[in-house]
């Protein structure tokens, strides 16, 4: 089974690609507080209809180039 994430485009600059930030919260082993991990993602759009901003779902798939290995799936 794929994973499914939730993130924001932060890039729409390429063709039929995205970048996707995912931010989730982190607790620090010594001082216990949380804090804020952002990771982005390569994802492909086929039809470029998502737009830098638009919060998306994407989903893990097999490597469609040397850094894409996410698809966006719709919208969140």
């Amino acid at each position: 089974m794929q994973r499914k994430i939730t993130g924001t485009i932060v890039s729409d600059k390429m063709a039929k690609t995205r970048v996707v930030a995912v931010s989730r919260l982190k607790k620090h082993p010594k001082y216990l507080k949380y804090y804020t991990v952002t990771q982005k993602f390569k994802a492909h759009d086929e039809k470029n209809e998502f737009k830098s901003g638009d919060k998306v779902v994407i989903q893990e798939t097999r490597p469609l180039s040397k850094d894409k290995r996410w698809v966006i799936v719709g919208k969140s």
